[in-house]
């Protein structure tokens, strides 16, 4: 049979390019930003303190660093912001850890008892006790929080339930080593590290800065922020998809026993001492309300580094405001509890739907 030439069907006309997506506007933005009510809230608090004290943010150039009510409140936050970061990792993927004021002493208590035996030994005032007791705090604090992984990786414990145990335990175990006595630490370098400067700034700045930008840095230009956000929100999905579940999950825990070892050396050098039985008293609840100030979701999934230290400053600034209004002590926890109710409602998409319908009804009713 003879082969017909059939014609080339007509072209189809290209077709139109997809128009992008309407950016919304920029008050809508700010409006959707999860650390605007954070922000919002603390600089309200320092905007109310320089109202009825006029001198409240000013800052002075004395001696070669700069004092300030703004510098304290950033100092005395250092301790919380550090424990705080450890906090949102473990809480992103679903997890709790209520034990870190124990860690905390523990840590406090082991670098105090580090420096005594090594200047009983004859280490003098060189940097010898101070390198012990760095590497002991940090190492114990850190075994700390392997143990609470290993329990809730391995042995399959509820986080609150697993580091209940070492809540409870950690102070018996700090006041086992400071054999029941507040231990004084007399040594100068150590003390450098909760009130030494840098710069003209506090030196714990620097450690929650470097922390921070540590973090900052792992989690965004490795695959680390995606995997912890997929564990947070599906484990059993995230560990199907090849996702390490497990051993991230215990790294995290581990850091965040590192984390409050790191407020324990800031903390007892501030102090000059080591009280295993007050150190980091109710620090884990104050660091659970940070991550949820700063936008971090408890059920685990979304977390904000920047927010949670923006949540511990709102939580210092709080409680600075409350001692310098001559508030009783016994209110303190009461005025606390209402500012992170009236933050966490004005962060709730929910919270504020429910306002805008509520204040539109009566217009709408008006009209019809």
């Amino acid at each position: 049979m003879e082969r017909k030439d059939v014609p080339p069907a007509p072209a189809s006309p290209p077709s139109a390019a997809p128009l992008p997506a309407a950016r919304p506007p920029l008050s809508q933005r700010m409006l959707a930003h999860p650390l605007l009510w954070p922000l919002l809230a603390l600089a309200l608090l320092l905007l109310g303190n320089a109202v009825f004290n006029p001198g409240f943010l000013a800052l002075q150039w004395r001696d070669g660093h700069l004092y300030g009510n703004l510098v304290d409140i950033a100092n005395r936050a250092a301790p919380l912001a550090l424990v705080s970061l450890g906090m949102t990792l473990v809480i992103a993927v679903r997890g709790l850890d209520i034990s870190v004021g124990a860690v905390l002493a523990i840590a406090a208590t082991v670098a105090a008892w580090s420096i005594a035996r090594m200047q009983a030994g004859g280490a003098g005032d060189g940097l010898l006790p101070l390198l012990a007791a760095v590497i002991c705090a940090l190492g114990a604090a850190t075994l700390c929080g392997l143990w609470n992984g290993l329990l809730v990786v391995k042995a399959g414990m509820q986080p609150i339930i697993a580091t209940l145990i070492l809540m409870v335990a950690g102070r018996g175990l700090a006041q086992l080593v400071a054999d029941g006595q507040v231990l004084t630490i007399y040594y100068a370098p150590y003390a450098f590290l909760g009130n030494g400067f840098l710069l003209g700034l506090p030196f714990s700045l620097f450690v929650v800065a470097a922390v921070f930008a540590g973090l900052k840095l792992l989690l965004e230009r490795t695959a680390l922020g995606l995997f912890v956000r997929a564990i947070g929100h599906n484990p059993v999905a995230a560990h199907v998809a090849g996702v390490r579940a497990r051993a991230i999950t215990l790294a995290l825990y581990v850091f965040c026993g590192f984390s409050a070892g790191l407020a324990g050396l800031l903390v007892s050098s501030n102090v000059a001492s080591a009280d295993a039985n007050n150190a980091g008293q109710l620090l884990e609840l104050d660091a659970i309300l940070a991550v949820a100030l700063g936008g971090g979701a408890l059920a685990g999934g979304r977390f904000s580094l920047a927010g949670s230290l923006v949540g511990a400053l709102i939580i210092q600034a709080l409680t600075t405001t409350i001692y310098a209004a001559g508030v009783p002590p016994q209110v303190n926890l009461v005025v606390k509890a209402l500012l992170v109710t009236a933050v966490l409602l004005l962060q709730s998409p929910r919270f504020r739907g429910q306002v805008r319908a509520l204040v539109s009804r009566p217009a709408a009713g008006g009209g019809a």
